[in-house]
Formats: structure tokens, sequence, C-alpha cells
């Protein structure tokens, strides 16, 4: 009987033998662009004969191959990991779409939700799902790092910026809500063909809830996930009732400029 839990955890702290197997092969082979975690190539002649194998783009986030990521979604199960989670909402979905009506409020969605999965990725999440008027990404160890709560600070305020609230006026009105802790990470699903990585557990509902306490333009970061990002950014300190949690959370509160206007 395959030991299921240990290969997610394994994939998804970075730790899996076959992987660092895999990356001393293919990182001799060219061409990148190539899979974060195996170096397989997805360019070129080899990165096109690889394909067949399972080194494609892996639509979850195309910074990692098929194979790699595979094992996540064929096995039902997961595992507990440390992590960091991102959600991403648009503020004032129904007045907007109210006022521009249904064909123009799905072309801006749909430019959101681009904006929001380019810088994900950028950043190493593995995109959980478009919800209404949310995108959710989460940051484990073996994807975006060890260093997951800064990847995920620095997603948050990129989509900040990706939306224009660096301008006067941005496209779309959004706030972003990020938490560090531990989630059991697996696949939901009937079966592998429609299955669905997510993450649950209470510090991935503080992580949502601290995105719907973000006003326009806003980034709210629990103070565990600022402490571990170490970044050095302007920051407002508050402490925020969530609904559905007990006791008050201490969060900064970040905007677009952020790492701009910190002091050298």
């Amino acid at each position: 009987m395959p030991d299921i839990e240990g290969e997610w955890r394994s994939r998804l702290l970075g730790t899996n033998p076959a992987l660092r197997a895999g990356r001393n092969l293919f990182r001799r082979l060219p061409a990148p662009p190539r899979c974060d975690l195996c170096a397989a190539p997805f360019a070129g002649p080899i990165g096109r004969a690889l394909r067949p194998f399972g080194k494609a783009p892996w639509p979850k986030n195309p910074r990692y191959c098929v194979g790699c990521c595979a094992v996540l979604l064929k096995h039902r199960g997961g595992a507990e990991v440390p992590l960091s989670m991102l959600f991403a909402d648009v503020r004032g979905s129904t007045p907007l779409g109210e006022r521009i009506g249904p064909r123009a409020v799905h072309d801006v969605m749909d430019r959101f939700y681009n904006a929001g999965i380019d810088e994900l990725f950028r950043y190493g999440a593995i995109v959980d799902r478009f919800m209404g008027d949310q995108v959710v990404g989460y940051f484990t160890p073996g994807f975006a790092g060890h260093r997951h709560a800064r990847q995920a600070i620095l997603a948050g305020l990129g989509i900040l910026r990706a939306t224009g609230h660096d301008r006067h006026e941005p496209w779309i009105p959004v706030g972003v809500g990020v938490n560090t802790g531990v989630a059991f990470v697996g696949a939901v699903g009937k079966d592998e063909d429609i299955a669905e990585l997510t993450a649950l557990g209470e510090d991935v509902n503080v992580a949502a809830r601290l995105a719907s306490v973000a006003a326009a333009g806003e980034l709210v970061v629990s103070e565990a996930a600022f402490d571990a990002s170490a970044l050095e950014a302007v920051s407002e300190r508050r402490t925020v009732e969530l609904r559905g949690v007990s006791a008050p959370v201490a969060v900064r509160v970040l905007r677009v400029n952020a790492l701009a206007a910190a002091p050298a």
C-alpha cells in the first residue's frame, strides 16, 4: 500500500527524493523555461519530446510540470503542512454589476482573474480556484520555497499593482488577505479528471476573513505572516475582529507602495 500522505507531504514540502534526482538530470538539458521543481525543459525539441511523459506545464501553475504534480490529484488524500494563504476579493462587486451590466462585469472579472493568476504564478502559488469575485492561492515550501510568507505578500502587492491601485483610480477595487499557518492540503472531487486541490483548516479561514475586512487597495496580513516574511515594508498595525474567530487578530495593513516607501 503506497504511503499517499507521505507522498503528498514530500511534494508539498519539497523533500521528495525522486524530484531531486530528476532535477540533477533535467537541469543539464536545454532549454528554459523549465519546471521549477524537477527542471524539465518546456521549450525546444527536448521539451516537446518530454511532454507525452508528463513534462508539460501543469494547469494549476505552469511553472511546474504535470509529472511533478499529477500525483497530488491522482490519489485522494493529502497532508498537513505549513504554508501561506492568499485571498483576493473584489470590493463592491454587486453594485459594480448594477452599474455596468452583466457583459461588462464578465469582461472586467475575466481581466481580474487573469491579473490575479499571473501574480500568483509569478510567486510560486498553487491556484486553488476562482470563486465568485475572488482568487485564491496557496504557497507551500515545495512550490514557493521556505520563504513562502514573503512570496505571498509580494504576490498580494503585485495583485494590487496589477489592478491599478498604484494609480489614482484602480480599474477594479480589490482587497487582499494573507495568513501563514498550517492546513490540510489535499485533493477533493469525484475522480482524477475533475479533482481539485484545496486547503482546509482554521488558518485558511483566517486568511479568507482577512481579505473580507480589507478595504480596496489594502493588503491585510496577519502578524504571523508579516514576521515570517522578514520584509522591510511600511505598514499600519491594527487589531481586527473576524467573523467566526473567537479572539481579535493582530494584523499589518500594507498598500501598493509599501516596499518602495520603506526606509533603505
